[in-house]
């Protein structure tokens, strides 16, 4: 039976063949590796990556889709909302039984791929965030916009919160562009792959903090920092160097990991 795509789910499911190819070889799977599929619907992307692994893990929110993925022999289904998912403790069990079958693992690390859904698919990469510590590298398909915006460079019209939240963690690369024709039904967007590999070496930082900083940063990105960030510095007691006289787009990002870095030292014990 003929599965209809659902919209509340965000549902387009890749048809190209050419296009499913050029992503597996992206991603470029090995047998042994602990990887993840996000959304993997009607399996396009699915047969191709289980093909050149010894086991694959799918995450599937649809329960009929789930239901389908089950007949897989080599598929392990987690029939769960992705923002869920504790990936840190999934990493440790995929460790533990790739051990079992004689593979030879020093650290739990994943490697997650998928077809996100466009409308949460900002939640689910700041959810991966939190787990990035068991992350060997991620490929993702998304919005080209969106892609974007998490490889802009500052000074540009898609520099934004979410360039800065993800590029002080990750080196990321567009690699693949996906035109809208590649899917069924076609979204209205054009569509990209996104590699993000994790920094090998990232910063110490208050991570929540961070976030706090960042957000209030871009909370009004027309105005000049000292509207709103200096005065979110101010409320903290912050007398540190920092130039609010710029927009926040303005700002590389290794300015705000070393502005929050001063504001973490100077109030170490500052609750946020």
């Amino acid at each position: 039976m003929k599965h209809i795509a659902r919209k509340r789910f965000g549902q387009h499911f890749l048809t190209d063949h050419a296009i499913i190819g050029a992503i597996v070889d992206a991603i470029d799977p090995q047998r042994g590796d602990a990887m993840v599929e996000i959304g993997p619907g009607l399996a396009a992307m699915t047969q191709p990556l289980v093909e050149r692994l010894d086991h694959l893990t799918v995450i599937e929110l649809d329960r009929d889709l789930a239901t389908r993925l089950r007949s897989h022999a080599q598929l392990e289904v987690i029939e769960s909302d992705v923002l869920k998912v504790d990936f840190t403790a999934l990493a440790g069990r995929l460790c533990s039984e790739a051990t079992g079958r004689g593979i030879a693992v020093e650290r739990p690390k994943l490697r997650v791929v998928g077809n996100l859904p466009y409308n949460i698919s900002t939640p689910i990469l700041f959810h991966l965030l939190d787990h990035v510590e068991v992350v060997q590298d991620q490929h993702f398909m998304l919005q080209k916009e969106v892609i974007d915006r998490m490889v802009a460079s500052p000074a540009s019209s898609d520099y934004s919160r979410l360039s800065v939240m993800l590029q002080w963690r990750y080196a990321m690369s567009n690699v693949l562009f996906v035109p809208p024709e590649s899917f069924d039904p076609p979204p209205r967007v054009d569509s990209a792959i996104v590699r993000m590999v994790p920094l090998a070496e990232p910063p110490a930082i208050d991570i929540r903090l961070y976030g706090e900083l960042v957000k209030t940063a871009f909370s009004q990105r027309r105005k000049i920092l000292r509207n709103t960030l200096g005065k979110w510095l101010e409320a903290r007691g912050f007398s540190g160097m920092f130039d609010v006289q710029r927009r926040a787009e303005e700002v590389p990002v290794h300015e705000y990991v070393a502005l929050c870095q001063a504001v973490q030292l100077a109030a170490p014990h500052t609750q946020v």
